[in-house]
């Protein structure tokens, strides 16, 4: 009868004398947990709108809004019969910008390095632009200042990098006076400037294009801060 009874004792007091091994699973877990980190967590970028409001950013209020957290520029129902943008605060210089847009129609445009020009209320700038529009998504143009396209990409790379009526991925890299724009992953323009006198920092700006009605969309809108490029001696 002693034998039956000492067994189970010391069955009970055997978790206490070993140490609780780690769950297997634990690893797993933290691999698990990594992996679903959102994906616009990336080292070094910080994002320039809260998805909420337009803090930040200024330009005409009954043209630009928030709207399921993105950024919306309409001139629905007349149109307007000059271009205006919605401004950053802040300037940058040499930076990895990036956006998500969908277009609807019309002519639209991300501005850099760029400047306010003419009447205030207006909301105008001057610089830099990657372009977005039918025969222009991918393109360098110059707003205001020289009013010229810079660079002009190959029609067929733009045509299967561009998504009709879906979210497209805009990037705009700016270091010195190189420049270069990827339209969904597709390297779309690059362009060194060779003018002495042009700036190389400015405020950011999205376009609403003077003309018929038309509606665009911007999200997840984030930049990168780069280090100037190394002076060659």
């Amino acid at each position: 009868m002693r034998a039956y009874l000492v067994a189970p004792l010391t069955l009970l007091l055997l978790p206490a004398l070993v140490s609780p091994a780690r769950p297997l699973t634990a690893d797993k877990d933290k691999d698990k947990d990594r992996d679903e980190r959102p994906k616009d967590e990336e080292p070094g970028f910080v994002s320039l709108f809260d998805g909420k409001t337009l803090a930040g950013w200024k330009g005409k209020s009954e043209l630009w809004c928030v709207r399921d957290g993105c950024i919306v520029g309409s001139t629905r129902p007349k149109g307007i019969d000059f271009n205006t943008f919605l401004l950053s605060d802040k300037e940058y210089g040499n930076f990895h910008l990036k956006v998500k847009f969908k277009f609807t129609g019309g002519n639209s445009g991300i501005q850099f390095r760029s400047r306010q020009v003419g009447d205030p209320h207006r909301f105008v700038v001057s610089g830099y632009q990657a372009d977005i529009g039918d025969g222009y998504f991918g393109a360098i143009y110059d707003e205001a200042r020289r009013n010229r396209l810079l660079v002009t990409p190959d029609k067929e790379t733009v045509q299967k990098a561009y998504k009709k009526d879906d979210w497209n991925d805009y990037e705009i890299v700016a270091v010195g006076r190189k420049i270069e724009l990827i339209l969904n992953g597709v390297t779309t323009a690059k362009y060194q400037e060779s003018e002495k006198d042009i700036a190389e920092k400015g405020i950011l700006a999205l376009q609403l294009h003077g003309g018929g009605a038309m509606e665009v969309l911007f999200r997840d809108l984030k930049i990168k801060e780069l280090p100037a490029p190394a002076i060659a001696h």
